[in-house]
């Protein structure tokens, strides 16, 4: 008989998210205890602290910043560089729904952007961060909710999707992944294919969210990896398993590098649950095989 403990109260927990997913009513604090932002122990009057105490922190956070604004232009060399970024891939979003009412403000993004970049050393500003961020504001209704959901997802996440520390990692063990399961499929990477696998950095920096058909795809995914479940580094699986949708027409067709990624880049508008479904039958794979060191380290 196995005993209720706390322990096994959040693996219970973390196993529902990862094989039920979470209903859109209670995706909001569900999100707050699978990054972090609450602890899975915490009493209510504890989270109402927690979040006045995130509240708090995150004021004085824009209070240092508007101090050191001008500092900030004056000697920070990439500074008004990556402002100027963040501005022009804020224009280029499309803020507006169907009917034509606004989904998120512009401005909030962007001094939530601004802040995780000079607050965050790890993950510097890059491409498509932009588009993460709206997914929680999209979510939540404090901007202090939204600069910690996003700062507690990258940590959780072990800043996978940052190119500067995970991106590369993700890449190495993909084609790692392909060598071990598919040499067919490795041996034209190599060959005619070459270089089509570090060309799909793009899925890693954006965690997918371009692939999916609909914002509660991609949060279902996110979801999925802040489980943990049913290993680490579930996004490379993913990413295998978005791989495997094109080989039969990258084989027959013998396509190149630019060619492939073309293919990769046409992979859209899919179901979440079927892309995890055959990630994890991927896992499934794996896990019955003598698999080579670096790739037990990395998944298990």
């Amino acid at each position: 008989m196995t005993t209720l403990s706390l322990e096994n109260s959040l693996s219970a927990r973390l196993s529902a998210s990862f094989i039920l997913g979470l209903h859109p009513f209670v995706r909001t604090e569900a999100w707050k205890f699978l990054t972090g932002y609450y602890s899975w122990q915490s009493s209510q009057d504890e989270r109402i602290a927690v979040d006045s105490t995130r509240r708090k922190n995150y004021e004085t956070l824009c209070q240092m910043y508007e101090k050191i604004q001008p500092l900030l232009e004056n000697l920070h060399r990439n500074f008004i560089g990556t402002r100027n970024n963040i501005t022009c891939d804020i224009q280029k979003l499309y803020d507006k729904d169907p009917l034509g009412n606004v989904l998120i403000d512009k401005k909030r993004l962007e001094k939530i952007l601004l802040l995780s970049y000079v607050c965050n050393t790890q993950a510097e500003y890059q491409q498509g961060f932009h588009e993460m961020v709206m997914l929680f504001q999209l979510m939540v209704e404090h901007d202090h909710e939204t600069f910690w959901l996003f700062q507690f997802f990258l940590q959780k996440m072990e800043y996978s999707c940052v190119i500067n520390i995970g991106v590369g990692k993700n890449l190495d063990m993909l084609s790692n992944l392909i060598n071990f399961l598919d040499p067919v499929f490795a041996e034209h990477l190599k060959g005619k294919g070459a270089g089509a696998v570090q060309s799909l950095f793009p899925w890693f920096c954006l965690c997918f969210q371009r692939a999916f058909k609909s914002f509660d795809d991609v949060w279902r995914l996110w979801e999925v990896l802040l489980t943990g479940k049913p290993c680490r580094n579930f996004q490379v699986l993913v990413a295998y398993s978005l791989l495997q949708m094109v080989r039969e027409q990258v084989l027959q067709e013998g396509m190149a590098g630019d060619d492939i990624l073309l293919a990769c880049n046409k992979l859209v508008d899919l179901d979440a649950d079927e892309l995890i479904s055959s990630a994890c039958l991927v896992y499934a794979e794996l896990i019955q095989k003598d698999v080579p060191q670096p790739l037990k380290d990395f998944f298990l």
